[in-house]
């Protein structure tokens, strides 16, 4: 429904300045900001100033009527609404309407390529397939961030300065600490058991050609307890500080560790891998109106290309498929996978409930300033990352990913938490969306950040990797976007640094999900 309405926006002689996303709506989308008089389409004008991105009323909306958007209610109107006037929180909101969850109907075969395409990767003793290669150091609580922060600074490159302790070693893209707020102060239920499960997907993550595990040794979350109920063995060196004897003698081990494994390490080179190897986080964060219909849906198109070549593509954040879900478990591959997801509202339903919240009670005010008024329509733009092929399963927070083609991760909304689980569970490449501007990095996964339009493309150029503001323009189709976004996934899981690398982004972001209480 998109591709139709821009291509012919785009054949026409000018621009038109507004986009309509289906025939059916009763909104539609500023390209800029609209001044009163601009016209709307179907004789309609805009009564008031429209800032871009934001939606205006094309047909009277009466008061409790449905609001549509992409064909599909993305909220209600709290008042009556004229023709040309704009639409947002102040005669827009939330309201309740039945869904048909359908399981399944809208499932289909998946149009496989005959012959995949291929990138550069770094294929791993036990057949797994890296896009990067760094060592990690992880901490199993708080109380070791300090010491683990200490031994990766002494190999830290300065992206500003040019000085580079790792230049002997050029196939190691660098030595990370991922440290964390947590591992104590816990209780010994659900929020231990993910704290653990996340750590653990980080041990194991392809990405890393070897691991630092550090712990203070008193601690909830004992390092012994995660290697047993994960069967970590390989490329593993576990320590804690009170049995090395202290802040200088650890960091000493590790120091003498990392040194000792740099010439391993090193000895990697990259080769052609078929495409079915790559597992790609699909975030978005910062959004605002243009994200579902420019950059979200583009890629949706290259997830849809991952797909068709074998690959994986992980959906996170939950809460933003919240009020829309009922367009996934029709494409589930069974009842089942269908059930899970929306077992999945009910149990998010209740966690915001219990913390004095409300599910909906999202977008946020940089997204609300971005033209988003509803969860919903969020939600819809959003889901719009993940294309097209069948729902093949839901999988818990940081949960290993182990099927091919669309999957979805329980995960909260926000980024650096999701991406965490995302990357956990074996993501080993990140595309994220945004229209706010997001400088976001996730190591060890190189992280592709996309523009939804021009504007912030050129005031953060040094920041995005790609610019979809180009279908707002006219010049490119959703379906060229995409895959253009394709092919540069490619280059990076070949080895071509992002914008955020080139900052050396993505340490800090480590962000296990607190899902407990602090005791």
């Amino acid at each position: 429904m998109h591709e139709q309405a821009l291509s012919a926006d785009r054949s026409a002689p000018s621009i038109h300045p507004v986009i309509q996303l289906h025939p059916a709506d009763n909104v539609v989308i500023g390209r800029g900001t609209l001044l009163p008089g601009a016209p709307a389409g179907g004789g309609v004008t805009a009564v008031q100033r429209i800032p871009p991105g934001h939606k205006i009323a094309v047909r009277p909306i009466k008061n409790g009527e449905p609001v549509l958007k992409y064909n599909q209610i993305i909220g209600f109107a709290t008042q009556p609404i004229a023709p040309g006037e704009h639409v947002h929180v102040h005669n827009m909101g939330m309201g309740d309407f039945d869904k048909d969850y359908a399981y399944g109907v809208d499932a289909k075969p998946t149009d496989y390529f005959a012959e995949p395409a291929t990138f550069e990767g770094i294929v791993r003793p036990d057949g797994r397939v890296a896009t990067r290669n760094y060592i990690g150091i992880l901490t199993s609580v708080n109380c070791s961030a300090h010491t683990a922060g200490l031994i990766a600074d002494a190999f830290k490159r300065n992206p500003f300065t040019g000085n580079d302790p790792l230049a002997e070693f050029p196939n190691v893209d660098g030595v990370v600490a991922l440290t964390h707020k947590t591992g104590c102060g816990m209780g010994e239920g659900e929020e231990l058991a993910l704290l653990r499960r996340t750590l653990a997907g980080y041990a194991r993550h392809p990405n890393f050609s070897h691991i630092i595990m550090i712990g203070l040794g008193c601690e909830v979350n004992q390092i012994g307890e995660i290697l047993r109920e994960h069967k970590l063995t390989d490329r593993i060196r576990n320590m804690d500080i009170q049995s090395m004897g202290g802040t200088r003698k650890t960091v000493q081990a590790g120091l003498d560790f990392v040194r000792e494994v740099l010439k391993e390490a090193n000895g990697v080179s990259r080769q052609p891998v078929p495409a079915h190897h790559l597992k790609v986080a699909l975030q978005c964060g910062g959004s605002d109106g243009y994200s579902g219909v420019s950059a979200n849906p583009a890629l949706g198109i290259a997830s849809d290309l991952i797909v068709r070549n074998g690959g994986t593509v992980i959906l996170a954040e939950t809460t933003e498929s919240y009020g829309a879900e009922h367009l996934f478990t029709r494409r589930a591959v069974s009842r089942e996978v269908g059930e899970r997801l929306v077992g999945l509202m009910r149990w998010w339903e209740e966690y915001t409930r219990k913390h004095g919240s409300e599910i909906n009670a999202n977008p946020s005010p940089g997204n609300k300033a971005g033209g988003l008024t509803t969860i919903i329509e969020k939600s819809l733009g959003a889901m719009a990352k993940a294309g097209s092929t069948n729902l093949v399963d839901v999988v818990k927070y940081a949960e290993a990913v182990t099927k091919s083609g669309f999957v979805l991760m329980d995960t909260p909304g926000f980024d650096p938490v999701a991406a965490t689980g995302q990357v956990a569970g074996g993501a080993n490449l990140v595309c994220f969306t945004t229209g706010r501007g997001s400088v976001f990095g996730c190591k060890p996964a190189p992280s592709v950040k996309i523009a939804t339009n021009t504007p912030l493309f050129q005031r953060m150029e040094e920041d995005m990797d790609i610019n979809c503001g180009t279908i707002i323009d006219g010049s490119e189709t959703i379906q060229e976007a995409g895959q253009r976004i394709f092919e540069h996934i490619l280059r990076v899981a070949s080895g071509e640094r992002t914008k955020s690398e080139s900052y050396d982004a993505g340490s800090a972001e480590f962000a296990p999900w607190p899902i407990g209480a602090t005791v």
